[in-house]
């Protein structure tokens, strides 16, 4: 097999993880986005298990469902292909629409957004590591709807859009994100805690309030910007208690009631749904 088919089976993989048709769009970008190119030079440390990772240099080995390491001194990786797959396929971007990447890293999944909103579309993609976003912004270079923003996507106000996609941990779904999605558009970002799993948190913008529900587990490095001390222990007692499958909403009108899974300073996790439901 040379490097093209491997990438065919690579896709087929990650749509079948995120029980998706092994044809479906999301295996086609995941195909075709060349993952080695987004990494630099090698030798690339990969990690399949905790641990120090492992030193490869073949880039057929980076096909896998492996985080590989993008910059050692800051614990940043890839990302996990599988869990973005699945994220991919709870977004559901559609062509033309607008999205807003935060923690873009070298551009590697901002990459696969941009041909899933194609060109007629628009992506902003937000990366506080500067030399990141510059890598980022060169190998989208020549994705003309692709704009790279050396900065927090934690400041606003952001750009309207239909997706926002967040891949850093956060302790709060911050009012910048949430003001930026439009009726009908998506916030997906991972809600945790300092130590251990939190979850991948989909928020999705109606016209009366916001429908809520946890994907699956997520562990992150941290968002700067989107973190609280006490929110975070807050979050590891909800967490530990278990119940986040029942989650159903996301309120910002009032005080919580006895449906609230996890509360924050303005913001509460509900397990009843929305007026109009999801």
């Amino acid at each position: 097999m040379d490097l093209a088919e491997h990438g065919l089976s690579f896709g087929r993989q990650m749509a079948k993880k995120a029980g998706l048709p092994e044809n479906d769009e999301i295996a086609r970008v995941f195909a075709r986005t060349p993952r080695e190119t987004f990494l630099g030079p090698p030798p690339w440390r990969i990690f399949a298990s905790e641990g120090e990772g492992t030193l490869v240099d073949d880039p057929v080995l980076l096909y896998q469902d492996v985080l590989v390491q993008i910059k050692g001194e800051a614990a940043i990786n890839n990302g996990q292909p599988s869990l973005h797959a699945l994220c991919f396929a709870a977004l559901r971007v559609e062509h033309r629409e607008t999205v807003v990447h935060v923690g873009a890293g070298t551009g590697y999944y901002t990459s696969m957004l941009a041909q899933l909103t194609g060109r007629e579309g628009r992506v902003d993609a937000y990366e506080i590591e500067s030399d990141l976003a510059w890598k980022a912004a060169e190998n989208l270079s020549e994705m003309a709807w692709v704009t790279v923003h050396s900065a927090s996507g934690t400041i606003g106000p952001l750009p309207m859009c239909d997706v926002l996609y967040v891949n850093a941990g956060a302790t709060d779904p911050l009012d910048v994100w949430l003001d930026a999605v439009r009726v009908d558009g998506r916030l997906l970002f991972p809600l945790t805690p300092d130590e251990g799993y939190g979850g991948m948190l989909l928020v999705t913008r109606l016209v009366e309030g916001y429908a809520a529900r946890f994907l699956c587990g997520a562990k992150f490095v941290g968002c700067a910007g989107a973190r609280d001390e006490a929110m975070a222990r807050r979050l590891a007692i909800c967490f530990s208690k278990g119940h986040a499958g029942e989650v159903r909403s996301l309120r910002r009108d009032r005080s919580p009631d006895e449906t609230a899974w996890c509360a924050g300073a303005n913001w509460w996790l509900s397990k009843r749904e929305t007026p109009h439901g999801t």
